[in-house]
């Protein structure tokens, strides 16, 4: 109600403003006061209008509170200071529908929107860093899908890079197996770890004898060139690999619809495709002198000049440090390349398609598909969306950038403006938290704020272990705390804490943070963690099921037998201040949800989840709800703790975490 109420009050003051002055606004300001008893909104707005009107704040503000009326929603508008408008809802109204769980009606949206997040290299185990991508990418594809928008998700596997050679280099120089070997091998539970440990000893086997890596280059060739046995070599291992990201991915509730490859890329010749079009258009030319002669390149992003702007003349004049090469003088085509394709593909500017096969169906029953050379006749359509969200690390921002630029200078500008880089800084690790896992740390490394994971070294946390440790730690404390209940039941609890804990560790930190994980702090039931916020819900439950109250049928039927009238006069009182900003904040889900998307940042409802929790945390020590007299009053509480229950139940599940019965 919250976010409704403020479009309702913008464009009302916009519709003045056109009406009295002649002026349009495209955004008015709203801001919320720094008390809620000034009001829930305060606009600024007299102060930016002060030039234009050439009028004292103050005035222009008195004129647009007196002209403008009555509001629906809102009690009284009013001037404050020097020229702010405070502008005071109708609580009744507000809580009465609040508690009702209406929901406006909002514009509705047809595109598709596709969200590509996770994107592990399919040569080892995933690790925590993965985990901080996955879920910030799965709970933004949440947010999408609570505010209406049809989204699918994609998780980009590169199986003919560098990194799954190698591991195919160990197969075949460290570790000699047959294929029927190494097919067996992948069968096991966890083969991912073993080409953890493999991928390790390459590198160190690479870093002992630099001339090792001739063999790496003649395999890397092999494997794009495919149709030979180191080809047939990293599809097994890539397949097995992928399906286990999958099962892990799926403990904490991650699905993805489609994964494409760049193997089929490569082989239905993507690339070709983007080659003709980008040359024709003057964004790749080639080179002819410099270090970089022989090879396509193109203009870098942020350039004096972006790429395909009438370059012709002036190509010569571009610097090399200018340029960024998209194909080497040998004819192999780099990474930046093959993404420019693959998002001519997502657009549905390519003109060629992937085949389709299913690879994976869920426990849930959810389908998986993977893109293949020929596919099956009958499968969902992927691509051709109309906005992209990429969740992939800052380090990448200039290929991100250079995609950007190759899509303006095709001419493709609209597209280029609903493509966005979803960027985020590395997860790391406490030094206690490392010791924790068994890591040696020097003494210089223990006083450091975080220690870097490298999986070329070997060092950093699997994800799988990582979710098993916070797992057991949990268990520890529900069966400590509740003998009474069957095992099965504290496992489930236990889960889901774990998983609470470690989603909300990942995504209370805004996306420029650098995180360093530690098991001690995620899993504190205090302080701004996701068993504190779970916790809170669990002793909103208690009340109800003490009080012998269904949560859910009482907050219906009760909030029927409270009037407008009666609900605004309990929370008019010159008391009912600290209760009110519980119910303002309760009605702000729908416009959280919109402030994370808009800004790209679900630390945004982290935070949100938090403060709810502490603010109904202080009204639960505060009203002995149970023990109050006055059954009217009873009732008014006990709305009040099923709306906050239901709403704190409502974020979570947009974050990915489930509220347990108990903990």
């Amino acid at each position: 109600m919250y976010g409704y109420l403020e479009r309702v009050l913008a464009a009302r003051i916009r519709e003045f403003l056109r009406l009295r002055y002649g002026l349009e606004l495209e955004r008015v300001v709203l801001e919320q006061p720094p008390k809620v008893e000034l009001g829930e909104y305060a606009l600024p707005l007299a102060f930016e209008l002060a030039k234009k009107l050439r009028q004292p704040p103050r005035k222009i503000a008195e004129e647009i509170v007196q002209g403008i009326g009555a509001v629906a929603g809102f009690s009284i508008l009013e001037v404050a200071g020097a020229g702010y408008i405070n502008a005071r809802v109708d609580r009744g109204q507000m809580a009465h529908a609040t508690a009702k769980n209406e929901q406006p009606r909002v514009e509705a949206h047809t595109g598709k929107i596709l969200v590509e997040h996770s994107s592990i290299n399919p040569n080892k185990a995933a690790h925590v860093g993965h985990l901080r991508n996955a879920i910030l990418g799965d709970t933004f594809v949440r947010l999408l899908r609570y505010s209406g928008r049809t989204v699918d998700v994609q998780n980009y596997i590169d199986n003919t890079g560098v990194q799954v050679a190698d591991v195919v280099v160990g197969f075949l120089a460290l570790e000699p197996r047959s294929l029927a070997e190494i097919e067996q091998l992948t069968g096991q539970p966890r083969f991912d770890y073993y080409c953890w440990e493999l991928y390790a000893k390459v590198s160190q086997w690479y870093t002992d004898k630099p001339e090792n890596k001739s063999i790496r280059l003649k395999v890397l060739h092999e494997i794009e060139q495919g149709g030979n046995d180191s080809a047939n070599l990293a599809e097994l291992i890539s397949t097995a690999v992928l399906r286990r990201h999958l099962e892990t991915m799926d403990r904490l509730d991650i699905r993805y619809d489609f994964l494409p490859r760049e193997s089929e890329i490569l082989h239905l010749r993507f690339w070709d495709a983007a080659f003709q079009k980008l040359k024709a258009s003057g964004v790749l030319y080639l080179e002819s002198q410099g270090k970089n002669k022989g090879c396509w390149v193109m203009r870098r992003a942020g350039t004096a000049k972006a790429a395909g702007q009438n370059q012709g003349a002036e190509l010569g004049e571009i610097s090399e440090d200018d340029q960024k090469v998209i194909v080497r003088s040998n004819g192999t085509v780099g990474y930046v390349g093959k993404d420019i394709a693959y998002h001519l593909w997502k657009f549905g500017l390519l003109g060629r398609d992937f085949g389709y096969q299913l690879f994976y169906q869920y426990p849930n029953q959810h389908q998986c598909w993977i893109s293949a050379d020929q596919g099956e006749p009958e499968h969902p359509h992927f691509g051709a969306v109309e906005v992209i969200y990429n969740v992939i690390d800052s380090r990448q921002a200039e290929a991100q950038n250079t995609v950007l630029e190759a899509l303006r200078g095709l001419g493709y500008r609209q597209e280029a403006d609903h493509y966005h880089h979803f960027s985020y800084e590395m997860v790391a690790l406490t030094p206690r938290c490392a010791e924790e896992l068994g890591y040696q740390l020097s003494e210089e490394e223990k006083s450091r704020s975080y220690i870097e994971v490298s999986g070329r070294k070997g060092f950093g946390v699997k994800a799988d272990d990582l979710l098993d440790s916070l797992i057991a730690s949990a268990a520890r404390e529900v069966d400590s705390r509740h003998p009474e209940l069957s095992p099965s039941e504290r496992g489930l609890i236990a889960k889901q804490i774990a998983i609470g804990a470690l989603r909300y560790f990942m995504l209370k930190y805004t996306k420029s943070s650098i995180i360093a994980f530690d098991f001690k702090d995620a899993l504190s039931f205090e302080g701004e963690t996701g068993p504190y916020v779970q916790y809170a819900i669990v002793r909103a439950t208690n009340i109800f099921r003490k009080g012998g109250l269904d949560p859910d049928v009482a907050a219906s039927e009760l909030s029927g037998q409270l009037s407008p009238e009666a609900l605004d006069a309990f929370l008019s009182a010159e008391t009912a201040n600290e209760i009110w900003e519980l119910w303002l904040a309760a009605s702000k889900t729908a416009y959280v949800v919109d402030q994370s998307i808009v800004t790209t940042e679900p630390a945004h409802l982290a935070k949100h989840a938090f403060q709810l929790a502490q603010r109904f945390n202080a009204f639960y020590h505060r009203y002995p709800i149970l023990a109050e007299r006055d059954e009217s009053r009873k009732n008014f509480l006990l709305v009040t703790a099923a709306v906050v229950r239901r709403e704190l139940i409502r974020v979570l599940a947009v974050m990915g975490i489930e509220a347990p019965h108990a903990m």
